[in-house]
């Protein structure tokens, strides 16, 4: 057992005091906690790779586990700053020029803005990134992803979120609506900072949990405690979850997700300098750079209506009927696309689009009659033939006993 693992797991008469904590402590974190998307999400989320500690393991006063998810909850820094390596390897086919077009058209935001966050901070879904953070109490925020010569940067000082891509010179505004003054402005559906990729992990903790505290390290030169967290389930495709948690302020430094497959983390994220002191008040001001082309958001003062709502289309429609099937870590879901669903076999069936994203995926059979599997590291979908979707963090086997099941 190691020194300062729990004496038990999270289970059924586990952690029965800590959820009101764990949910005040994530109105708490929102006060400060600052927008750098990771994806994973789906999502998004880490052998558990290079090592936590930057030198030795501290020695540390023995903590449970309900101990630290209470100090996470707790917590309640409003002024921090630093900067955080994210790590994010899905496994992803390389598609090559294909890829480059998808990526190339989804960097223009719903506003045809380059510098809008909603689609551009989706690009820290791949690959790895160095962000620097900066926080000073509930109205004031920034990070700034570095890129080779370039920086994008999303501000939020007071009732205005600024963002700014240097690459195209490109300015996006938006004013934060009434109900969103003094918190930072970000993307609900974007993963984010350590401390919120924290929060998620901590909503899965039930009987279908183990959680215990698997010694110390030290991150970006400060102590701190490792929670680990991993199901009880077979059938997830997630191996284990370490949240190294400042033995001081109860701030997650460190969020890393490795799956049961092994090898390399899936979402890594952590800082490398961090600081709990007030940030220079000049670091929040932003003013549009001479020949910056400026966008107004939807939440801006000049926003004009869109002409046209996007068209949702039928994948849209069937994500109003989505359901659930299982329950913790081996939880599915399932849609209907409200049309057919991608042809198993030649590629003469479905053209060549079809018949390349066949190729990407494993053809499997079953009383659903026959579909295909797409798979990442982390999260696989089987769609079948009569265009149903089945997805989640579990294996291929998982997919196809469910879908039977439905069936």
């Amino acid at each position: 057992m190691a020194p300062y693992e729990s004496d038990r797991t999270a289970g059924a008469e586990g952690l029965p005091d800590e959820a009101d904590d764990v949910r005040a402590g994530r109105r708490k974190a929102a006060r400060y906690v600052v927008p750098v998307a990771v994806v994973g999400v789906a999502a998004a989320t880490i052998g558990l790779v290079p090592a936590l500690a930057d030198s030795g393991d501290p020695s540390l006063p023995k903590i449970t586990a309900e101990q630290l998810i209470e100090k996470i909850a707790k917590s309640d820094v409003q002024q921090l700053s630093g900067t955080v390596k994210v790590s994010t390897d899905l496994g992803l086919p390389s598609l090559g020029g294909l890829e480059s077009g998808m990526l190339s058209g989804a960097t223009k935001g719903s506003d045809g803005s380059s510098a809008d966050p909603q689609s551009k901070l989706m690009e820290l879904a791949s690959g790895t990134h160095t962000v620097r953070v900066a926080a000073d109490g509930p109205g004031k925020a920034k990070v700034s992803v570095l890129e080779n010569a370039a920086e994008y940067s999303i501000i939020h000082n007071g009732n205005d979120v600024w963002a700014y891509d240097s690459k195209s010179n490109e300015v996006y505004h938006s004013t934060a609506p009434e109900a969103e003054k003094g918190q930072e402005k970000a993307p609900k559906d974007v993963p984010t900072t350590p401390k919120e990729l924290a929060d998620e992990a901590l909503k899965s903790v039930d009987d279908t949990t183990s959680v215990t505290v698997d010694g110390t390290a030290q991150v970006a030169g400060r102590d701190a405690y490792k929670l680990l967290i991993k199901p009880k389930q077979s059938g997830s495709t997630v191996g284990a979850i370490t949240v190294a948690v400042d033995a001081k302020t109860g701030v997650p430094l460190k969020f890393t997700l490795v799956p049961t497959g092994g090898g390399a983390a899936v979402v890594d994220a952590g800082f490398t300098q961090v600081a709990f002191a007030k940030p220079a008040a000049s670091t929040f001001d932003f003013t549009p750079p001479k020949g910056a082309k400026v966008t107004e958001g939807k939440d801006g003062k000049d926003t004009k209506a869109p002409e046209s709502a996007p068209n949702r289309g039928d994948l849209g429609k069937g994500l109003d009927g989505l359901k659930t099937i299982g329950k913790g870590w081996n939880t599915i879901a399932e849609f209907d696309t409200g049309g057919q669903g991608m042809p198993s076999g030649s590629s003469s069936e479905g053209g060549d689009v079809s018949g390349f994203l066949n190729s990407l995926g494993d053809h499997v059979k079953g009383k659903f009659g026959s579909g295909t599997v797409f798979s990442t590291r982390l999260v696989n979908a089987l769609i079948t033939d009569d265009g149903k979707v089945y997805a989640g963090a579990v294996t291929k086997d998982a997919l196809v006993k469910a879908a039977n099941a439905a069936h």
